[in-house]
Parts: structure tokens; sequence; C-alpha cells
């Protein structure tokens, strides 16, 4: 299985939208392709940082959830409320319980 995940800080007073934005946008979204497995998203509400993970059946789903056209529109939306580009990694779910 592979994760990606993504941190991103948002402007102050943002964190609720950006909050909105991953449980009504994009987890009804990603939900529907092929290979969604779960998806979880951190945040620290006194900095406004937050961390997204995504977890995928394979790497191929993966990627191919990242190059849809509605991952670049959640990424449009989401640059409302962030203080500056996001920084995403994949990585291989090694250990889960």
């Amino acid at each position: 299985m592979k994760a990606n995940v993504t941190t991103a800080q948002t402007q102050p007073g943002k964190a609720d939208e950006a909050i909105r934005i991953f449980r009504d946008v994009v987890i009804p979204d990603i939900k529907q392709q092929q290979g969604f497995k779960a998806a979880f998203l951190l945040t620290d509400p006194t900095t406004g940082q937050g961390v997204s993970i995504t977890m995928w059946e394979t790497e191929a789903d993966l990627k191919a959830a990242v190059a849809s056209s509605s991952h670049q529109a959640h990424l449009a939306e989401f640059a409302r409320v962030f203080a500056g580009p996001p920084t995403q990694g994949v990585y291989e779910v090694s250990v889960q319980a």
C-alpha cells in the first residue's frame, strides 16, 4: 500500500475552511477513485499546520489520483486558504494496525 502525504500551512483564520474543503470536497471525490483505502487530516489548531494522508492500494492508483483533473481542482481550491505551496511525498505503508 502507498501513502500520499501532504503538509501545508494555512493562512491565519483559514484552518476551519481547509478542514471543510477536505471533508466536504476532497473526501467524497477520492472515495470514488480506484484503489482508495483511507484518508486522514491532522491539524494543529494553534499553528494552522496540517498534514493530509491518503492511502492507496497501489502506486499506480496513487499516481492516477494525483494526475486527475479533480486533484488539480482540489489544489486550486486549497490555494485560497494555504499560506504557501504544500509539500508532498509518497511513502510505502510499512506497518498498519
